[in-house]
């Protein structure tokens, strides 16, 4: 799996070095085996599940020793439909849009002001009833974090500066290659997806 990310950010060609960041040796080898660096272990305290992307960013940072001004790009494992050209266009926009990151993001397919809970009946009820009867095309197209990569300069990143902000750039990344993996159904659905994108890439060529 992160060899595929591996590979999106060697073929990017933007990058000064690729990192990995981990305190698992089996996946420090996989990172060396296809390019990577893998120049510090990641500390414990950063490798439980519990733990976020900014301070893991930001040990990555410190440890190799960049400065304030430099760009960092959180790459993501789990992110093998990231293309060369999506991390090139969040380097442009990190480049050109005076912000502290970049990141990929993508619309959700319902509209997000019609959503409904469950009880514990599992009777129905909406979270804003007061757009019931707004037409789904009336309503504001929403946006969510793809979970593909994440650029940022290395101030932002030791200073944990918040993400969802307006300090932030969203790169618009197609719904069709955007499948964050947290569970087996996600696992699953991304194989699904993974060779229906093989398929019409090799259809095409």
């Amino acid at each position: 799996m992160i060899a595929w990310s591996i590979e999106a950010a060697a073929t990017a060609g933007c990058f000064d070095r690729i990192v990995v960041s981990t305190d698992d040796a089996e996946i420090a080898a996989a990172g060396l085996a296809h390019g990577a660096e893998v120049p510090f272990e990641r500390p414990a305290e950063l490798s439980d599940d519990r733990t976020g992307t900014i301070p893991v960013i930001a040990h990555a940072a410190d440890a190799c020793e960049l400065d304030d001004e430099d760009l960092v790009c959180a790459l993501y494992a789990t992110a093998p439909f990231v293309r060369p050209e999506d991390l090139r266009r969040g380097l442009v926009a990190m480049e050109q849009g005076d912000c502290a990151y970049a990141l990929a993001v993508t619309t959700f397919p319902f509209p997000i002001q019609r959503a409904v809970r469950l009880d514990d009946e599992g009777r129905l009820e909406m979270f804003d009833p007061a757009q019931a009867e707004v037409r789904s095309q009336d309503l504001e197209e929403a946006w969510h974090d793809a979970g593909q990569f994440y650029w940022g300069t290395a101030a932002a990143w030791r200073a944990a500066s918040p993400i969802f902000a307006r300090s932030s750039i969203g790169v618009s990344i197609p719904r069709v290659r955007v499948q964050d993996i947290d569970t087996p159904e996600d696992w699953e659905r991304a194989e699904l997806m993974f060779r229906l994108l093989r398929e019409g890439a090799e259809g095409n060529a």
